[in-house]
């Protein structure tokens, strides 16, 4: 793996993790194409709308005191600057899990200038967490 990639990846995490939307605009890719599946209903969306989502998840975390529980499940390199990440992230508040997390798979890019973005997602929301434990093992 790219050990570019890994600084970057560990950042994202890391700006996630803490909640920090000015940070996160400047890991995702303005030309941003995601498609997310809640209860079988398929929702595509860009860059706008990913912010708006992140603003909202990261207000909910803020105003709750709760933290976000992130899991690297995989690292795919699909391309010589191109590599795929499944990760599972859910919420722990007032010190309990969320029965339910999401499955993201993220597709980062280096661009011209040699900055990883986030270009791509697909994410599948409300999965039981014991369905995850069973990938993570």
């Amino acid at each position: 793996m790219d050990h570019t990639f890994r600084q970057f990846l560990d950042t994202y995490l890391d700006v996630w993790r803490t909640s920090s939307l000015s940070e996160l605009k400047d890991l995702i890719s303005i030309d941003y194409k995601a498609r997310e599946i809640t209860g079988g209903e398929i929702v595509d969306f860009g860059y706008e709308e990913s912010i708006k989502g992140w603003e909202q998840s990261f207000k909910f975390v803020q105003e709750n005191n709760a933290q976000w529980v992130l899991n690297e499940i995989s690292i795919f390199p699909l391309r010589v600057a191109e590599t795929l990440v499944i990760l599972s992230a859910t919420m722990v508040i007032n010190g309990m899990c969320l029965e339910t997390a999401n499955l993201f798979f993220q597709t980062f890019k280096k661009n011209n200038i040699g900055d990883w973005k986030l270009v791509r997602s697909y994410i599948e929301a409300g999965i039981p967490n014991v369905n995850l434990s069973l990938v993570q093992s």
